[in-house]
């Protein structure tokens, strides 16, 4: 199973012909961030759903006590480069309120049953990001 650095790599040499279609038939996209202290671009497999023209991820990062390090980077600066299979686009990330993150998380939970897992194991809200194309 691909995980990781080697996830990211193999995805971007086959436009996702490897990778993009993971455990359980959860679909990947590359996300593309801007480390907050060192400037430098980030990339990381997340599994994402399309919801009316954007795509849409889940900083779960296991239900850890903490959010995972891309969250922090896209809080610090939102536009993010996205890879869907060979499509390459710059997006802008927003951290989905109130009823649109109930319904987002529904929707990210009935295709990685996993997340409502990981929020029994952490105290913080975890957040749904909608990566609007910009």
């Amino acid at each position: 199973m691909l995980f990781g650095d080697e996830h990211v790599r193999r995805y971007e040499e086959t436009n996702g012909e490897v990778g993009h279609d993971w455990e359980k038939g959860a679909p990947i996209l590359i996300l593309t961030t801007k480390g907050r202290k060192s400037g430098e671009d980030r990339k990381f497999a997340l599994i994402y759903q399309e919801h009316q023209g954007d795509h849409v991820i889940v900083a779960s990062k296991g239900g850890a006590p903490v959010h995972p390090g891309w969250y922090l980077n896209l809080q610090t600066n939102p536009e993010v480069r996205v890879q869907v299979k060979a499509d390459k686009f710059t997006a802008r990330a927003r951290t989905a309120e109130g009823a649109e993150r109930a319904e987002l998380w529904s929707k990210m939970a009935a295709v990685w049953p996993d997340y409502d897992e990981y929020k029994k194991k952490t105290d913080r809200e975890i957040p749904v990001v909608v990566l609007e194309r910009v």
